[in-house]
């Protein structure tokens, strides 16, 4: 048994190509059904502004 890729056979090719091929649909399957499932809604939340605050470089808090 020869353990490099460049000295397989057309077959042993062939099967490293389906492997492939089949784990990638599987994961883009599962990538899928976990993004559209029912209990998933999105929505928007508004977020108001507050009061206006004053940074400083100072350590000092300034309270107004």
């Amino acid at each position: 048994m020869n353990h490099s890729i460049h000295s397989a056979d057309r077959a042993t090719h062939l099967k490293i190509v389906a492997v492939a091929l089949v784990a990638g649909i599987v994961v883009a399957g599962l990538g899928i059904s976990a993004r559209t499932s029912s209990a998933y809604i999105e929505t928007a939340h508004v977020t108001k502004a507050g009061k206006p605050v004053t940074v400083t470089s100072s350590d000092a808090m300034l309270i107004r």
